[in-house]
């Protein structure tokens, strides 16, 4: 006898025999054994999930010739379940969809449909790949998939379902089959494999299983190419160099040494995985899935088989690494992964993937790459990130005047009066010793690096306005900074280190820089014409509290009217429904307490009585007297403050076009560089949008 390939050999003759897919057996014996069948299956999923195989079974339960009626279970032994195990059972026709795709050859398929079963029960179409029929074909087929006669059952198989059209998909009972968990098929090759007396490693067949990506018919044939390539035996070390693929254990290692940051370490593992040809792609693939099995395990700590083989080295990670480097490690492997086909070598883009999870680690309390402070060669990060981490380090608590008035050291002294000449430190002394009263006070910074970054950061303006410049873009830097203003000491950003300054009771005078040292004196009160940084301070507070609470309220309560309604309607209040209506209604009287409004009937539907009750309350809110509130429905055409606003927007986009048409200097741009302004791309300035009217008010 021939030798039978192992996926032919091993094909399931039950029920009973597949494993997975329990869903759908449960669903099929269940219809068998009540006698409840439908007319027409689909089975759906990827290659090798067993869609060919469960239709053959159900034929068999159709036709089997040892039981009376259908069954769940059939023989196997009768000529019937012989004849279609061997593909010879007359009434079983098998049809491959991608080769018979014209329409001719469907209806002359549909032709015998009408005549009994030579042998069987049922007549049965199996039609595989149904999804490559053409157009014509499926509407040849519609019909008859949807009345056919008793004795026929439509059994279609297809791995691409999107590409049946839906009126096949709602004539037909539809069942998706899932891919094989990795674990599992694992077992059911172990088990093949002992039967056929083939010696293989457990590790093997877990490669095997992962490289076959959930379908039965893949693991088997490549089962069978890896015993042809072993002689006779599945060895992990031949299956990668077959698969090139590596091990779990292999890239948990590679973690590992980034964990450690291991730098020496870690390349010389990846060189080793070299030696297998792997697909980089697929390689940064199983890190990812290891690194979201590690974070899931730190998470949830039963989330891993204890019998499993890698378990005790991804528990060994999970209490290694920091969920803080696992994060950042599965994130930069993301990017990396979707950008490695714009790498010029694969090898490449992996090894930078790697020097990036190394490069960008967490900082630690000893400001050490890593979490973990392994030993070995750290990649250190930039100069850019050193010095960011220096400076947060050497910088002074949040709420210290150190922060508050100055932004670096280069900034421009505060003042601490209005006519004091003296400069003032951006961390002033806490206890300042006596001789400091008498003499004009210049602390010095206290932290170096941040001198430093700000001297590096005004260098860069530097040269950033220098280039403007020699472009005709902008000024030089020396006139740049010789116009940069200096910071009023009354400003908001200030206010507050002005009176910490004068907490310090350091007394300022004017002009004392050119006078000898003098015995302190006291501060003298405060002048109408000269007040101190406190007393204008709170004098500016109540000034903008004032001003806030005038425009808050409106000066003047306006009448009912046509003509004030649009500003009426922005100072009530409302929102949502009530606004809608005040905003699409007009004024037609006011009279005794009673507001009459009207609506145009296509906004009709905004009278809700729910509406109208708030809008009313909020009127009698601004009029501080009871007001009614009657809405009338009308079809002629309206002033509405919605209206209003619309031609204003109109106007706007109007204004905005021309000014752009007319812009000497954007002509002048567009002519040099053969441009053009993209139509509808013009937008007006939103707030003169928004706060004027045709009618001329301001809101």
């Amino acid at each position: 006898m021939s030798y039978q390939v192992l996926a032919r050999k091993w094909r399931p003759q039950q029920f009973g025999d597949m494993i997975g897919q329990e869903h759908v057996l449960k669903a099929l014996v269940n219809a068998l054994e009540s006698n409840r069948l439908h007319h027409a299956y689909l089975f759906t999923g990827m290659r090798g999930v067993g869609k060919t195989t469960i239709a053959r079974i159900f034929a068999k339960c159709l036709n089997c010739e040892s039981v009376e009626s259908v069954t769940a279970n059939p023989c196997g032994e009768c000529a019937t379940c012989q004849d279609i195990e061997a593909g010879r059972f007359f009434d079983l026709i098998e049809v491959d969809a991608a080769s018979r795709t014209k329409v001719d050859e469907t209806r002359e398929l549909l032709e015998n449909v009408p005549y009994a079963p030579t042998s069987g029960r049922y007549k049965v179409y199996l039609i595989d790949e149904v999804h490559m029929f053409s157009t014509h074909s499926f509407n040849a087929l519609l019909k008859t998939l949807e009345e056919p006669p008793a004795h026929v059952k439509f059994l279609l198989a297809t791995t691409d379902p999107q590409k049946v059209p839906v009126t096949v998909l709602s004539r037909c009972l539809q069942f998706n089959l899932k891919r094989m968990i990795p674990a599992r098929l694992a077992d059911y090759l172990e088990k093949i494999l002992t039967e056929e007396s083939i010696s293989a490693e457990r590790s093997a067949l877990d490669l095997i299983a992962r490289a076959a990506d959930g379908s039965v018919r893949d693991s088997l044939s490549l089962v069978e190419q890896a015993a042809a390539y072993g002689e006779g035996a599945v060895k992990l070390d031949e299956v990668e160099s077959m698969l090139g693929r590596v091990s779990v254990a292999r890239i948990l290692d590679l973690i590992d040494a980034l964990a450690d940051n291991q730098v020496d370490q870690l390349f010389t593992r990846i060189n080793e995985l070299a030696q297998y040809a792997p697909d980089y792609h697929e390689l940064l693939g199983e890190i990812l899935s290891l690194t979201h099995r590690i974070a899931l395990l730190q998470s949830v700590p039963n989330s891993i088989e204890p019998d499993a083989t890698e378990a005790a080295q991804l528990q060994s990670l999970a209490d290694k690494v920091s969920a803080e480097d696992i994060q950042l490690w599965y994130q930069i492997g993301m990017h990396a992964r979707r950008d490695m086909p714009f790498a010029p070598d694969p090898r490449e883009a992996f090894d930078m993937a790697m020097l990036r999870m190394l490069a960008f680690a967490p900082q630690g309390g000893d400001g050490s790459g890593g979490s973990n402070g392994g030993g070995g060669s750290s990649v250190q990060s930039g100069s850019a990130h050193q010095a960011t981490t220096t400076l947060a380090k050497a910088a002074p608590p949040k709420n210290s005047a150190a922060q508050r008035p100055l932004d670096s050291a280069q900034k421009p002294a505060v003042k601490a009066t209005s006519n004091s000449d003296a400069k003032l430190d951006s961390k002033p002394a806490a206890n300042p010793p006596k001789e400091a009263s008498q003499n004009p006070v210049t602390i010095e910074t206290a932290a170096e690096p941040v001198a430093a970054v700000s001297e590096s950061l005004s260098n860069a303006a530097d040269r950033k306005a220098a280039l403007a410049a020699a472009l005709g873009q902008g000024e030089s830097p020396k006139k740049k900074l010789a116009k940069a203003p200096v910071k009023n000491p009354l400003s908001a950003e200030n206010k507050e280190a002005t009176a910490d300054i004068q907490r310090q009771s350091v007394p300022v005078e004017a002009n004392v820089s050119a006078q000898p040292a003098q015995p302190a004196q006291p501060a003298q009160p405060a002048q109408p014409a000269q007040p101190d940084a406190k007393n204008a301070t709170d004098a500016t507070d109540a000034t903008d509290a004032n001003t806030r609470k005038e425009q808050l309220q409106p000066v003047v309560k306006l009448e009912l009217t046509a003509e004030h309604w649009p500003t009426i309607v922005r100072a009530i209040g409302v929102e949502g429904l009530p606004l809608q209506l005040a905003m699409q209604s007009a004024v037609k009287g006011f009279d005794q307490g009673l507001l009459t409004l009207l609506l145009p009937k296509p906004a009709q539907h905004l009278k809700k009585a729910q509406a109208v009750e708030q809008l009313t309350a909020a009127l009698t809110r601004y009029n501080e007297t009871p007001v009614k509130l009657g809405v009338e429905i009308t079809t002629a055409q309206l002033v509405t403050p919605a209206s209003l606003k619309e031609a204003a927007a109109r106007k706007a986009q109007q204004d905005a076009e021309e000014s752009i048409e007319n812009d000497p200097l954007l002509a002048e741009l567009l002519s040099r560089v053969d441009g053009e302004v993209t139509k509808n791309s013009v937008r007006p300035f939103q707030a003169h949008v928004e706060t004027t009217t045709d009618n001329g008010e301001n809101s």
